[in-house]
């Protein structure tokens, strides 16, 4: 009889590990949604990955996912894992216990990296330990009954591979019955969102109006609000933090004469301003899509800031979140004119549960990265030269003032329409700043004003068309926008980071 390759006789093994990983991993989730959902080994992995990842590989990651950046993190969380199981599964088939001690390394490691989290709690790293523990006793257990089978004479079909290859299976479908369990069990979620449908929001003192030509009513142009379905999400929380508005507080302390506390009830009997404004991701692409606007109600942070009263050395509020994210604001921006809001309420409801629910940082004319905050818990008045933000700390500037910018949203790149006539139309913004105008080329062309619709403020977008001939053949269209002090719009392409993207948004159009 031949005898029995290597390759052959690893594969029950990796297969037994794989099944057993799956299991463990399945169990450590579970044991996540009793004690702490933000205690997934998945999200503390993740997490972690997110927390050591420079600005490049942020940026590269939104660039190739969008907002579906946590999911293509968790798939290659979960890749990874696989092929570190397999490895281990060969390993242990090879070296004993070497596999298992491989298998339970991951686990203290996921446990190391939960209690360094900033929302670690005592029983944080159970989940990670309860998943490596597993894995490696089922994957010795399984591995173990192929000893006896690996003499020469035994073949790949024998007995007892193919009991450890089905027990294998049913190792993944408990591991899969443990994750959705897990899913099930996950009852603060869904307290959460109870609460969140049966809050009524208190009536602004001030309300925005959004003017009707505001809205140009042209098909394929984004709306002028956004819906909060189709709001960009782009932040560092692979687990939602499930906030319970009764259990809120918010703190304003650091650089400041009074230290102010506030809870839920206090937060929402204060006065109430709706405004309309516009926010966008420094991670956006010209002509991407990381931006949206939107109705916000919310108290003014210059109105809590002045019942704190800021000393004079200070120049920062450091805001913090309840998962552990920090912005860093400059002071004035929270100071001055501008509609900088604690928002409790989006687009007419409270907030979304992934925007920040039950409140949120807005503040118009910055990138998200250095002033939208969700899920706030504190504001830290202090100084630049002291403290730095999440991502700051990370590579990326200081300040993050909004970039002027305009995109093309009809036609569509790519697009094949027809001969006669057609419009081309997107929108422009520079928040707090606003804009003034709108060019548009057609090939090599002249620079032709586009129509604008009627700004709602300068800290929102605007909708702009140009009415087009169009003839056959392949045409490429341009934008640029010019600002509300006369800038225009620069032709230099620069990438997001360190602190926004600029360039003309360019797209080719076929005309038959």
């Amino acid at each position: 009889m031949a005898p029995v390759s290597s390759r052959t006789r690893d594969l029950p093994a990796i297969v037994a590990a794989i099944g057993a990983t799956v299991l463990g991993a399945g169990l450590g989730e579970l044991a996540a949604a009793v004690i702490s959902p933000s205690a997934s080994p998945f999200a503390v992995i993740g997490g972690g990955m997110i927390d050591i990842a420079p600005a490049w590989a942020k940026d590269l990651a939104i660039s190739l996912f969008g907002t579906g950046d946590k999911t293509a993190l968790l798939v290659g969380i979960a890749v990874l894992l696989l092929a570190v199981a397999g490895a281990a599964g060969a390993l242990e088939g090879r070296r004993p216990p070497w596999g298992r001690v491989v298998l339970a390394a991951v686990g203290v490691v996921g446990a190391f990296v939960s209690l360094v989290r900033p929302d670690a709690g005592l029983l944080s790293p159970v989940p990670s330990l309860v998943a490596g523990a597993a894995a490696a006793l089922v994957a010795g257990l399984l591995i173990g009954r192929l000893r006896p089978a690996t003499v020469a004479t035994e073949t790949s079909t024998g007995p007892t591979r193919r009991g450890v290859l089905a027990l294998s299976g049913v190792a993944v479908l408990a591991g899969a019955l443990a994750a959705a369990g897990s899913v099930a069990l996950s009852s603060g979620a869904r307290a959460v969102s109870a609460v969140r449908s049966a809050l009524r929001l208190p009536t602004p003192t001030t309300t925005a109006t959004v003017p009707a030509t505001a809205n140009l009513g042209i098909d394929g142009l984004s709306p002028v609000i956004t819906p909060a379905a189709d709001f960009y999400r782009i932040d560092t929380a692979l687990v939602v933090p499930q906030v319970d508005p009764a259990t809120w507080s918010l703190r304003v302390h650091g650089l400041v004469e009074q230290e102010v506390v506030l809870r839920w009830d206090d937060l929402v009997a204060l006065p109430q301003k709706e405004t309309v404004a516009t926010l966008v991701c420094v991670s956006n692409e010209v002509g991407g899509s990381l931006i949206g606007n939107a109705r916000w109600l919310g108290v003014p942070i210059r109105d809590l800031l002045a019942r704190a009263k800021p000393t004079a050395e200070a120049d920062m509020v450091l805001s913090h979140s309840v998962d552990g994210f920090t912005a860093s604001t400059p002071l004035e921006a929270l100071t001055d004119d501008r509609d900088a809001l604690l928002a409790i309420g989006m687009n007419g409801e409270p907030l979304p549960l992934e925007h920040g629910f039950p409140v949120r940082m807005v503040v118009p004319g910055l990138y998200g990265y250095v002033s939208a905050t969700k899920w706030v818990s504190e504001l830290e008045v202090t100084r630049y030269d002291r403290a730095e933000g999440y991502w700051t700390s990370r590579g990326w500037s200081e300040r993050g003032p909004v970039k002027l910018q305009s995109r093309i949203d009809v036609p569509r790149a790519g697009a094949r329409i027809a001969a006669g006539d057609a419009v081309i139309a997107g929108v422009a913004w520079q928040t707090h700043v606003g804009v003034s105008g709108v060019e548009v080329q057609i090939d090599d062309g002249p620079w032709q004003p586009a129509k604008l619709a009627t700004a709602i403020s300068t800290d929102t977008w605007v909708q702009w068309s140009l009415p087009w001939t169009a003839t056959s053949g392949s045409h490429t269209v341009r934008c640029r926008a010019i600002s509300a002090t006369g800038e225009t719009q620069t032709p230099d392409q620069a990438p997001p980071a360190p602190d926004g993207a600029t360039g003309w948004d360019e797209l080719t159009v076929s005309v038959a």
